[in-house]
């Protein structure tokens, strides 16, 4: 028998004292209460979907969801499928526009602006990476405000920047909504974010420093950003007074137990396909997740964490676009 408490784990062992049975309890290390991403995200989704059928059942057309991939990569295709079907699952009527990774910048920028004018289109994401001769920057920029669902216009992120009510990436969005659901305090706590791109790491610390009484609620943290260039030393230091940290890096294993403070929230941000001594592949964070979950008080998992909030996330954005230009509202 396994009981698994929030920090201690017990083993329950029946073994054999002078011929009759007699149990005893092993005490194992503590262990991390996890953060099961995909049941969070599962829930939004069904909170999604009875929102949609309630908005449809009013009059309205379902939301419409375009994807825009550029190129053949893999991991983008197999990303814009995940999304495509959590669309499905909600009500929200989507499809993909494939585009050659040898098109120009501006044939893809046409595309965008025929998906801007079409009034049955709610949300328009452009899948990144873009190909090396594109400037992602543009390409995100060429997106009506009102449709960008990813919140990488400039207009929106320089909303967000300000606290007001905008489309926020849904990746930044999906972390602020697993610390809230799982009941993580944050009002005055010291928080690290590792990695500072303007996608991921800047959005998040944004949203945890503000103020909560804005347009755009903030989680009134005390939050320090480091990035590629901070010191080991520095970076270490900082975490290890860390009430909750948050890796958005792509380093491998950037994240070790003598790192953590013990109790402390560990949301890991961070996808890495590696290839192990058998030769098989696996996908893994920035986190040491078998050495810090012994540390932590709460950890997210890599794959299952932080993955299926963004795309629960982006079917949010999605339905607020909808309503925002059903009502003719600027969000």
């Amino acid at each position: 028998m396994m009981i698994l408490t929030k920090f201690l784990k017990f083993r329950i062992n029946t073994i054999q004292v002078n011929e009759k049975p007699f149990q005893i309890c092993l005490f194992a290390r503590k262990v991390s209460k996890l953060i099961d991403g995909k049941k969070i995200a599962q829930d939004i989704q069904k909170e999604i979907r009875d929102d949609i059928d309630q908005w449809v059942s009013q009059g309205h057309r379902p939301p419409c969801l375009i994807a825009v991939l550029v190129g053949e990569d893999p991991a983008s295709k197999k990303y814009v499928e995940n999304k495509m079907i959590a669309a499905q699952n909600v009500g929200i009527v989507s499809r993909t526009i494939n585009l050659p990774s040898t098109i120009s910048e501006q044939e893809i920028i046409s595309q965008i602006y025929k998906l801007n004018k079409d009034p049955s289109v709610d949300g328009i994401l452009v899948q990144l990476p873009v190909p090396e001769h594109v400037s992602e920057r543009n390409v995100c920029n060429s997106v009506d405000p009102r449709k960008d669902v990813d919140g990488f216009h400039i207009l929106n992120m320089g909303k967000l920047a300000i606290n007001m009510d905008t489309f926020v990436p849904a990746t930044a969005l999906g972390v602020i909504e697993l610390i809230k659901r799982s009941n993580i305090k944050t009002f005055g706590k010291n928080i690290v974010v590792c990695g500072r791109s303007k996608n991921v790491g800047l959005p998040i610390a944004l949203l945890l420093h503000s103020d909560a009484r804005n347009d755009c609620p903030g989680l009134e943290a005390t939050v320090t950003l480091c990035h590629r260039h901070t010191p080991s030393e520095e970076l270490e230091f900082f975490a290890k007074r860390a009430d909750i940290i948050i890796s958005a890096t792509g380093v491998v294993n950037l994240i070790k137990p003598d790192m953590v403070k013990p109790g402390a929230c560990i949301i890991d941000v961070g996808i890495t396909r590696i290839t192990t001594e058998s030769g098989k592949t696996k996908l893994v964070g920035d986190v040491d997740f078998d050495g810090v979950s012994h540390v932590a008080g709460y950890i997210t998992p890599v794959p299952g964490g932080v993955g299926p909030m963004t795309v629960a996330m982006l079917m949010h954005n999605t339905f607020k676009a909808a309503k925002a230009l059903a009502n003719d509202v600027i969000v």
